[in-house]
């Protein structure tokens, strides 16, 4: 396959499953912003975890609930706002049309459309959870189209590695900046908590249901933490992103007849991260392990794109 192609496959669905992380976060946002007496702190949250806090302060200063979901869903000037992210994955659908199915090309497209409308006027707080409904809806109308017709080939994985990528970096990110939630102190591990807040990092990934059935309703601060970062039977948690990566690369390398550098990274994220128990990540300090492994996850991500020539 040319290296833009795969390229234009991995980016599509990289922007695709930002645009619902991002409609996630949101939608817990806006929920635990209602419990807070200073509401616009929870949007400071948000932003942090898009890792967009320092551009929208220098375009909007001050943060506000109204700018803050300006910016996150339609702002032009926010490279990861929905709209934004929307577009290009369209763009890069475009550019790979001939390797999508029909399905799946009209999928995208009509999302494109379907957004494009609803985010042409300001939204509202009134109208928001019907807006980021809609995005995670699309998201969800592409995903079930491309699962149900798209041959599982290189095109396949390469999709694959995109939406992984995407999604192991999201929900690392939302550990990162909640930690002080999940463990307020060295105290809290293993303690239950007396924190409504706790629902803002079980909601974002649409995971109170899944948790209750594993943990029943005793919320501990070592079980989240355990079950987003290491319960593979999870399909947003660190463990289940990542070893769907290792997956992939191992189909790529029996396509192609060769392991690459990004094969060895992915694999080495794997054993060198997930292979150990949560009290072991605990004790050497939860933001710490968040941060090396964002940073290993971009590597992957950056020799991907060199080993495959995205961009030759």
């Amino acid at each position: 396959m040319l290296g833009k192609t795969a390229g234009g496959l991995y980016w599509m669905f990289r922007y695709l499953e930002r645009s619902e992380n991002t409609a996630r976060l949101m939608a817990a946002g806006q929920r635990i912003a209602l419990t807070r007496s200073h509401a616009d702190d929870e949007w400071i949250s948000v932003l942090e975890t898009t890792a967009t806090l320092d551009s929208y302060s220098a375009r909007y200063g001050e943060v506000t609930r109204d700018n803050a979901i300006q910016w996150m869903l339609c702002d032009r000037d926010n490279t990861s706002s929905v709209m934004t992210v929307i577009e290009s994955a369209r763009n890069n659908a475009r550019l790979v049309r001939t390797a999508l199915t029909r399905e799946v090309w009209e999928s995208v497209n009509e999302s494109w459309m379907t957004l494009k409308d609803a985010l042409s006027q300001k939204v509202g707080e009134r109208e928001l959870p019907q807006v980021l409904t809609l995005i995670r809806n699309r998201s969800a109308h592409v995903r079930g189209a491309f699962a149900g017709t798209m041959l599982r080939n290189d095109i396949y994985n390469f999709a694959r590695l995109g939406t992984f990528i995407e999604r192991a970096d999201n929900t690392a990110r939302l550990l990162d900046v909640k930690s002080y939630v999940l463990l307020p102190s060295a105290s809290a591990v293993g303690s239950s908590l007396d924190n409504v807040q706790w629902e803002t990092i079980l909601r974002s990934v649409s995971a109170e249901g899944a948790y209750r059935m594993t943990y029943g309703q005793d919320v501990r601060a070592r079980n989240i933490a355990q079950f987003l970062i290491l319960d593979r039977r999870m399909p947003r948690s660190l463990a289940f992103s990542v070893g769907k990566l290792v997956d992939n690369y191992g189909y790529l390398a029996d396509c192609y007849g060769t392991r690459l550098d990004s094969h060895a990274k992915a694999g080495a994220l794997h054993s060198d991260f997930l292979a150990v128990g949560i009290d072991e990540i605990l004790d050497a300090g939860l933001h710490e392990f968040i941060q090396a492994f964002l940073r290993d996850v971009a590597e992957v991500g950056s020799q991907t794109e060199v080993d495959y020539r995205f961009y030759a």
